[in-house]
């Protein structure tokens, strides 16, 4: 082990960024076979697909959290990577209110990455005076507890422990924190509860890597390919819809539900 360095990048956390956002090509890829060019792919609705799906954004958001205060070098810089993340959340739901407005996106995955990083910024000297083992067993069992939030539920999947009452459930603010008002409709939704958790878990799991004197040294090795497209996450997120479309609009002619 060694310490922590904010002034590098580690080769490893920039290829599994990478192989994550590729794995979330390939599974938009098919989404948008079945949702705006009407394909029949009965396995996509399968629960294997669910669990891959879920495992992506699992897996992604959990490492954004590890990797947030390796990022965090200058509050200015924290707070301006966050406008960023902002910003391409709200381009992606205007693009999408515009030419696709039954597949509309509103409070999606960079909405909510947007608001972990100021929450972290905001958090960060408090969260850090808890133990990092105390740290990653409440934020993991603070989302396995409010995983079902989202539909009126305490509970982690097909588990439903406790009926939230519905009176929390208003409007769009109470949307975005995860009680999701009646009617509400988006094709990429992660509210703040329970994806800040899993976020927590991650920084967590990096501050007890600090507790050991750092990361080991199979951090430096990572995939040249991989990296190249971890290291441009948030391009890549914004270019991969419309090229994907174009591609699927010049194999199979435009079937896009508009």
């Amino acid at each position: 082990m060694r310490g922590l360095n904010n002034e590098k990048r580690y080769a490893l956390l920039d290829s599994l960024r990478g192989l994550l956002l590729l794995e979330m090509i390939v599974y938009h890829f098919f989404w948008d076979l079945v949702y705006l060019f009407e394909q029949d792919l009965p396995w996509f609705h399968s629960s294997l697909c669910y669990w891959w799906q879920q495992s992506i954004c699992w897996r992604f958001i959990f490492l954004s959290g590890f990797c947030w205060p390796l990022g965090k070098r200058a509050v200015r810089r924290a707070v301006r990577r966050a406008v960023q993340v902002f910003g391409g959340s709200v381009l992606v739901m205007v693009i999408t209110h515009i030419f696709v407005p039954d597949q509309a996106v509103t409070f999606g995955v960079l909405f909510f990455l947007g608001s972990g990083m100021l929450l972290l910024e905001l958090l960060d000297r408090r969260l850090c005076r808890l133990a990092p083992v105390w740290g990653i067993t409440a934020s993991g069992m603070l989302f396995f507890l409010t995983r079902n939030i989202n539909d009126g539920y305490l509970g982690f999947e097909d588990w439903d422990f406790f009926k939230i009452p519905e009176q929390l459930y208003l409007n769009k603010f109470t949307t975005y924190v995860g009680f999701t008002e009646a009617g509400f409709f988006s094709s990429d939704y992660f509210s703040l509860m329970p994806w800040f958790f899993l976020y927590l878990a991650g920084y967590y799991c990096l501050r007890f890597c600090e507790t050991l004197g750092g990361l080991p040294q199979i951090f430096d090795y990572g995939s040249g390919f991989l990296s190249f497209f971890g290291r441009r996450s948030l391009l890549v997120y914004l270019l991969h819809q419309p090229l994907l479309y174009l591609l699927l609009t010049l194999i199979l002619g435009s079937k896009v539900l508009l």
